[in-house]
């Protein structure tokens, strides 16, 4: 199902200039009214009026996330407060939280992308959405909840938290759709197990899943333990929230990025040069329609790459991939580049394994250490196999030693010792910076 026909199969010129009408006016909003906008394109030697087509978006300033910290907490504000029906924040645990706000037309153009979304992932106004993200300050919750009710779909508020009652909301209530983190949905099934449910045989046929980056194994693993299709969306609390982009059920094959709203862009991360279709970089993002915080040239930290190829769903928008770890997270050991997500599709392609692991990285003299804690299955601690757990580590050392090029040390443990996460996951503990 196609929520907006009208938008999400534009025709690609179409597309494009409705893009190029929306970012002259994006531009000349933002220089009129966000002194930092000005004072970065005085500086560049740029002005709105010499953007004349789409081949100048380049010559725009970056926005990065420390501006955001930097104009805390309504700098960055477009319009005046008094317009503004909605606030939502970052967390801050890593700097000062990032303020973002949102007007009336922000949150139905929000609403609308959500909307998009769900039906994307094959859900109509029939289906009962259990939404396990998080309200409040995050954008999680209230952006799923708001897409479900423009949809004319029920939504069951649950927010996060609360586990062993979310698995008898999900018995009671008969969802057909769940809504959170795919680690909490691996969560949810390691609890509805020890309360003796069997989640494939409740109503439940979707999972809508985000807020973290995921593998192609992860959701087969998803899918086969709930009985579901598990699709992926995407979003930051910069931008807008979730419903950025989303994944069709149809084809399972990257995320609809909704273009006339968003204009991306891939860059290298390091050098910042805009990198061709196909090439897998940093996803850079301009606001087009974003009235309360629009932001230019936003670099959202995600490695991924653009796939403009036909869609057989029938939508024109590009379709970002699937997101490969955020370059701020990337592991450098021993000169290698590594990603947890890397480690978690070897992990989770390993029989007898759980997909539950923690990532310690830590230093001895000069050299990196690589460790790697990883549940073994419960079939695996009942059989006789638990004997041959040396053996599984070294298998496992081998295969990280082959795909990545880095020795790690494995440490399989017990099922259930290692910590779950209701929220975003957090498995990786880097310890050289506190030596």
């Amino acid at each position: 199902m196609i929520f907006n026909v009208e938008k999400e199969t534009l025709p690609r010129d179409e597309l494009a200039a409705l893009q190029l009408t929306r970012l002259k006016n994006q531009c000349e909003r933002v220089y009129a009214n966000v002194p930092f906008y000005r004072k970065a394109f005085d500086e560049i030697g740029v002005t709105p009026a010499q953007i004349s087509s789409l081949a100048d978006l380049p010559r725009l300033p970056f926005t990065e996330k420390q501006d955001l910290r930097d104009g805390y907490p309504y700098q960055m504000f477009a319009v005046p407060k008094d317009t503004i029906v909605r606030l939502h924040a970052s967390s801050g645990t890593t700097g000062k939280a990032t303020v973002v706000g949102h007007t009336q037309r922000d949150l139905d153009n929000w609403a609308e992308m959500m909307a998009r979304s769900l039906a994307a992932a094959g859900l109509t106004s029939l289906d009962l959405i259990h939404n396990a993200f998080g309200y409040g300050l995050f954008t999680g919750g209230l952006g799923v909840h708001c897409g479900a009710e423009r949809l004319g779909a029920t939504v069951i508020p649950v927010s996060g938290g609360g586990t062993k009652r979310q698995v008898d909301l999900l018995r009671d209530f008969g969802a057909t759709a769940l809504t959170c983190t795919p680690s909490y949905a691996l969560y949810l099934y390691d609890a509805a197990r020890e309360a003796g449910v069997d989640i494939r045989e409740l109503p439940l046929r979707v999972g809508v899943f985000g807020a973290e980056p995921w593998t192609d194994e992860m959701r087969a693993d998803i899918e086969r333990k709930l009985g579901i299709s598990a699709v992926n969306v995407y979003g930051l609390s910069e931008v807008m929230g979730p419903g950025v982009a989303q994944e069709c059920a149809v084809a399972k094959c990257g995320m609809h990025l909704y273009e006339d709203h968003f204009l991306p862009e891939i860059i290298d991360p390091v050098t910042g040069d805009v990198l061709p279709p196909g090439a897998v970089g940093e996803l850079v993002l301009t606001t087009l329609t974003k009235e309360a915080v629009p932001l230019i040239r936003y670099r959202t930290r995600d490695l991924t790459s653009l796939d403009y190829t036909p869609c057989a769903c029938g939508r024109t928008h590009v379709r970002i991939t699937r997101i490969l770890g955020r370059s701020d997270d990337m592991l450098i050991i021993r000169g290698v580049n590594v990603f947890p997500q890397q480690i978690e599709a070897i992990l989770i392609d390993m029989e007898g394994i759980s997909p539950h692991y923690e990532i310690e990285v830590s230093k001895a003299g000069n050299l990196d250490n690589l460790e790697i804690k990883v549940e073994f299955s419960e079939a695996m601690f009942v059989s006789d196999e638990v004997r041959h757990i040396q053996n599984r580590e070294q298998r496992l050392q081998k295969a990280i030693k082959d795909y990545l090029g880095v020795t790690a040390k494995v440490r399989l443990v017990e099922p259930q010792s290692l910590r779950r996460f209701e929220g975003k996951s957090s498995r990786v503990r880097d310890l050289r910076e506190k030596k």
